[in-house]
């Protein structure tokens, strides 16, 4: 299986510096990702960078809490799409989750997608944190939203990706909307198991690894 197209080469960590950046983009064009994922303030150098490589440019949103006030995310999100980013991955309000605030998580959604201007949105829900009636009705709401992607994971807490989690929401969403599985995914047989599971991107920090 060709697993290259699956992946987004990610480098999230804090500490994360140009020099690192430069590294993750030459190993995404290398080995033909479907795009890097890295922090806001380095979507212009990974822009740049990646120019004519065909790899997308992807940065985060209310990362990693979620917890922002949702014009906060819809700030964000128009400068990142003015700085050249090509795809959002978007973390909601869990707290609100927990407290089955579903309204208020739409109206969260749909103010990033607006500015995200047809950009692809991927929703990250924090499988980790949610409960397994929680995580359906979550489904639903991106649904509705009409994001492009639910994405199970930041990788800052307990609890990544998981194949049940993966098959549950395909068993919800079908062919709706992307599945992207992050966090914790480390080896080519976790990520075949991921897709076969339902994922249709795999968000990593061990990419070259996983295809070579």
């Amino acid at each position: 299986m060709d697993l290259n197209q699956y992946i987004d080469h990610t480098l999230l960590k804090p500490e994360a510096t140009p020099q690192d950046i430069r590294c993750l983009c030459r190993e995404a064009a290398e080995h033909k990702f479907a795009a890097v994922c890295v922090n806001p303030c380095y979507v212009d150098l990974a822009v740049s960078l990646l120019a004519g490589t065909g790899v997308k440019v992807a940065t985060v949103i209310g990362f990693p809490l979620g917890a922002n006030l949702s014009i906060v995310k819809a700030f964000e999100a128009k400068q990142a799409i003015l700085h050249g980013a090509d795809e959002l991955d978007m973390v909601i309000n869990v707290g609100a989750a927990k407290l089955g605030l579903w309204d208020g998580i739409l109206y969260d959604i749909q103010q990033v997608l607006v500015e995200a201007q047809g950009r692809p949105v991927k929703i990250i829900v924090e499988t980790g944190l949610l409960t397994e009636e929680e995580k359906e009705r979550v489904c639903q709401i991106v649904l509705k939203s009409g994001a492009q992607y639910i994405k199970t994971s930041t990788g800052f807490v307990p609890g990544g990706a998981t194949v049940a989690d993966i098959a549950l929401f395909k068993s919800i969403l079908g062919d709706k909307i992307g599945i992207k599985a992050s966090g914790g995914i480390r080896t080519r047989e976790e990520a075949i198991a991921m897709i076969a599971a339902g994922a249709t991107r795999l968000g990593t920090s061990k990419g070259v690894a996983i295809v070579s």
